[in-house]
């Protein structure tokens, strides 16, 4: 098969559509025809040198696809060669194939095209097990969204919104703007030329920013408010106020995904299928493609992903 491999840590140009061996599923493993991956900030970061894969993860970059099942591992029972299923990896989406474990695949929801699809497991699952799970957001509360444009921003939008909750996030302009209000966005705050502090408090913040962000984070929040750092854009050190935190009763929560224990992910996966993939079906939260590449073509996605110009998810097809 063909997959993008790094030659080496830099630009965007390392990244090579070249032949590479062929995946076999494991024990409890279901190998996917991949008809559409996501482009990350995992994947850039890993690109770059800085992310690498998980112990016995693939080398190719890629932490969500699409296709349909083309076999099975042993012991794998619920899930039929031919169907249309998208999955949560740990790498190794940027390929023809991929061998994933089956407690990290979906089915497709119906009405939502198996390309689209790939867009999904990694922001329902980021979302789902941040903002509800862990951050524990309720109808009626407020969430603030860091970068309401990007991929988990637009489904961090929708999602709280079809819980009921009241929802505000940062952005970098007045397109972006419009979109995330079009999506169910309460109000948008422009961070060029505005304080997000200025129009809370939050019960809960889901930041992709970490460093730059975390003392007006916490400035932000109301009294037993929980913020969800999920990224390090502006940098992984800063001083934590520990005095506010104690007088708002609030809580700082750092996760990650990709190098979470196989148990934890599937118990994540069962979560987002059972209560996120009705509301897909529904209509009610729906999945936000900016652009799509063909695979080959990863590098000019990773090059629009870190304009930062783009609203959504892009996706690289087969």
């Amino acid at each position: 098969m063909h997959a993008i491999v790094i030659r080496e840590p830099g630009g965007a140009d390392v990244l090579e559509w070249t032949r590479v061996p062929d995946p076999e599923p494991g024990p409890g493993e279901v190998l996917i025809e991949v008809a559409a991956s996501a482009v990350n900030r995992a994947d850039v970061m890993q690109r770059m040198g800085f992310y690498p894969p998980p112990p016995g993860a693939p080398p190719y970059p890629g932490l969500e696809v699409s296709g349909r099942v083309a076999g099975l591992g042993a012991g794998v029972t619920g899930i039929g060669v031919g169907e249309e299923v998208c999955a949560l990896l740990a790498g190794g989406g940027y390929a023809e194939r991929v061998a994933v474990p089956a407690s990290q695949v979906l089915p497709v929801p119906r009405g939502v095209d198996v390309v689209d699809a790939a867009g999904l497991p990694e922001v329902a699952c980021t979302v789902w097990s941040n903002v509800v799970v862990l951050g524990g957001l309720r109808a009626g509360e407020t969430l603030l969204v860091h970068g309401g444009g990007s991929g988990i921003g637009t489904f961090a939008i929708q999602l709280a919104k079809a819980r009921g909750a009241r929802v505000v996030t940062t952005v970098g302009g007045p397109e972006k703007a419009a979109r995330c209000r079009e999506l169910g966005a309460d109000a948008t705050v422009n961070y060029r030329e505005e304080d997000f502090v200025d129009s809370g408090p939050y019960d809960v913040i889901l930041d992709l920013i970490g460093a730059k962000y975390l003392a007006r984070n916490v400035e932000a929040l109301a009294t037993g408010g929980r913020l969800m750092v999920i990224g390090l854009q502006g940098g992984a050190k800063a001083e934590l106020d520990i005095g506010k935190l104690l007088r708002k009763r609030a809580l700082v929560h750092a996760t990650t995904l990709r190098s979470r224990p196989l148990e934890e992910k599937a118990e994540i996966v069962a979560g987002v299928r059972e209560h996120v993939w009705p509301l897909l079906e529904s209509g009610d939260v729906r999945p936000v493609i900016d652009r799509r590449f063909p695979m080959a073509d990863a590098a000019r996605a990773h090059e629009l992903l870190e304009e930062s110009g783009h609203v959504g998810k892009i996706l690289l097809t087969v």
